[in-house]
């Protein structure tokens, strides 16, 4: 990945924790890894652990950013979750998956949360 790209994704997560932590979540964790992979945020809201991914674009030519996250990509989310479900014994906690996509265009930052965006899918 081209350092553009790595700052493009910083600064999106950087808006995404801002705007999350104004919707009233608690930043757990940012840029989680594990055996599986990594996962953007996670957070809690209203007692659910929320497993966030952000996708930011600085041009709609591909679409939105929120369709990046595909079946493979919510797959590998999931065996992240897990995992992470797993590590912290939060196994009675309710969780649930949110995408946030950030458009940077011409500067107008537009994010959309999606919250429950699709089920565990190991």
């Amino acid at each position: 990945m081209t350092n553009s790209r790595i700052d493009l994704g910083k600064a999106g997560e950087d808006e995404a924790v801002s705007f999350l932590n104004k919707q009233g979540f608690k930043i757990l964790e940012r840029n989680y890894r594990c055996c599986y992979g990594e996962i953007d945020i996670i957070a809690v809201e209203k007692g659910t652990i929320v497993f966030a991914e952000v996708k930011t674009r600085k041009t709609l030519t591909y679409g939105l950013p929120q369709a990046a996250v595909d079946f493979r990509k919510q797959r590998q989310l999931s065996k992240i979750a897990a995992h992470y479900i797993a590590e912290k014994r939060l196994k009675n906690t309710p969780a649930r998956f949110d995408v946030v996509g950030i458009s940077l265009l011409e500067n107008e930052t537009k994010i959309e949360l999606i919250r429950n965006a699709f089920e565990m899918c190991l």
